[in-house]
């Protein structure tokens, strides 16, 4: 009789046959990934999530009443991240209740504690407007960005979509960001990186660069930490 601890192996190597080279690799990095296997055990939607966490925990972002913006927001771990330590769902009587809305152009499936906005253009300046309109008091005190483009495979080619769409994340900032917020974009380091990290020096008093212990080694994944917003 074969067990169900086998019927699993069988199964993944079924489906690595199926599958070409490029995918047969991935699968078998994820099956490999120990973040993978915690995001499981710990019910966050992807990997993500523990970026986000230990980002959190040596910088103190997020904080219970702060409002949040989660940029990229799709499949939602980041935002689940968010409503916990902000307490959105009020789920620590004692602490202030804080808000999230997350972006993304994907659908998000529903999460407690967080509004999303599906199929939603961050370049589009009417996304904007309908995020302003949803914040409590029109502004939020942290900004998440773990927004990418579709990769094309041309690294200089995706280094300026990503350029581009942080760009745009640095626009809304202008228009949402409270007086002393915080910024946190990920970005893929390269010949435009130095672009956006001189226009957050531009607006913020501090700009560290931060890779997290969960960003794959052979990534190029940077994040810029940009804190205290010059609200002009």
């Amino acid at each position: 009789m074969i067990s169900r601890v086998q019927c699993r192996l069988l199964h993944t190597t079924a489906e690595l046959l199926r599958k070409t080279p490029a995918e047969q690799r991935w699968l078998a990095r994820q099956l490999r990934d120990p973040y993978v296997k915690s995001a499981r055990q710990q019910n966050y939607r992807c990997r993500s999530a523990f970026k986000l966490l230990e980002i959190d925990e040596k910088h103190g972002i997020l904080r219970p009443g702060t409002s949040v913006i989660d940029c990229g927001a799709a499949p939602g771990a980041w935002s689940q991240v968010a409503v916990h330590r902000v307490n959105a769902t009020a789920s620590d009587p004692k602490a202030p209740v804080g808000f999230v809305v997350g972006v993304d152009l994907l659908h998000i499936p529903p999460l407690d504690g967080a509004v999303f906005l599906p199929h939603s253009d961050l370049q589009e300046p009417v996304v904007w407007a309908r995020i302003q309109e949803t914040l409590p008091a029109g502004e939020a005190q942290v900004i998440l960005s773990d927004v990418a483009p579709n990769a094309s495979g041309i690294r200089e080619l995706d280094q300026q979509r990503l350029a581009e769409l942080c760009l745009c994340v640095l626009e809304l900032a202008e228009r949402v960001l409270a007086p002393g917020g915080t910024l946190l974009c990920k970005f893929w380091d390269g010949a435009h990186s130095r672009l956006l990290q001189n226009r957050l020096a531009a607006l913020f008093e501090e700009v560290k660069t931060l890779k997290p212990a969960a960003s794959r080694k052979e990534s190029s994944e940077i994040y810029f930490l940009a804190k205290r917003y010059r609200k002009s």
